[in-house]
């Protein structure tokens, strides 16, 4: 049985500052052997990350569309940010990928994917991430899972981590897979185990912009 976080970042992310080295170590430390790093914008981390990893890994990526976040999963490319909703999932999917909903309901974020942009590619999506251990108010994650009730679709759970004591705060207990195909089989058998993380983690990643601006400089 895998204990899978289906939702974290390394330091490619902007706001992260979790080496995939120190992220591998925390993972076996903690009993997590199973990830979907999802970097903003980049696979980078992910790819890095599955270089090194005693267990399965997912490559996937946050993805800033023109109207909100969408987590591409098991990507072999990266997909440009700003492309509409609809463009990146069509981007994803020509990859064999799975199209996920992060935190959908998240009244504290800045970039949960718009309503009217949720609905248009409804019949695209194929996971929804039904628990977040970054989402400020319980009432959001249960919104999320309530959608996803609603839509037969399958569920997820991750930490959002984006420092290390974050890793495995939230994952999956669910059977192993080897394809897309019976990942979302295994989804649907799964257990979602999780506790919220005080809102005060979002400074992390304030901190986390700051030294990655000051080191460009």
């Amino acid at each position: 049985m895998l204990k899978a976080d289906l939702h974290l970042h390394t330091d490619r992310s902007p706001d992260s500052l979790i080496t995939p080295a120190k992220l591998v170590a925390r993972c076996l430390d903690r009993g997590i052997n199973c990830l979907a790093v999802a970097d903003h914008n980049s696979i980078d981390g992910a790819l890095a990350v599955q270089s090194i990893a005693p267990f399965p890994m997912i490559v996937a990526e946050e993805v800033k569309s023109s109207q909100g976040e969408i987590i591409g999963l098991f990507l072999k490319e990266a997909i440009s940010p700003g492309l509409s909703p609809q463009e990146t999932v069509r981007r994803i999917k020509e990859q064999g990928g799975l199209v996920c909903l992060p935190h959908p309901f998240d009244r504290m974020r800045r970039e949960p994917l718009r309503s009217a942009a949720r609905e248009s590619i409804l019949s695209e999506i194929d996971v929804v991430e039904a628990f977040n251990s970054r989402t400020t108010f319980a009432a959001d994650n249960a919104r999320a899972r309530r959608f996803a009730e609603a839509n037969g679709l399958a569920m997820s759970a991750g930490s959002d981590a984006h420092s290390l004591w974050e890793v495995g705060s939230a994952y999956v207990e669910m059977p192993e897979f080897e394809t897309p195909q019976e990942f979302l089989d295994a989804l649907r058998q799964g257990k979602i185990v999780g506790r919220r993380n005080v809102p005060l983690v979002h400074l992390i990643s304030t901190w986390a912009k700051l030294r990655h601006r000051g080191k460009a400089r």
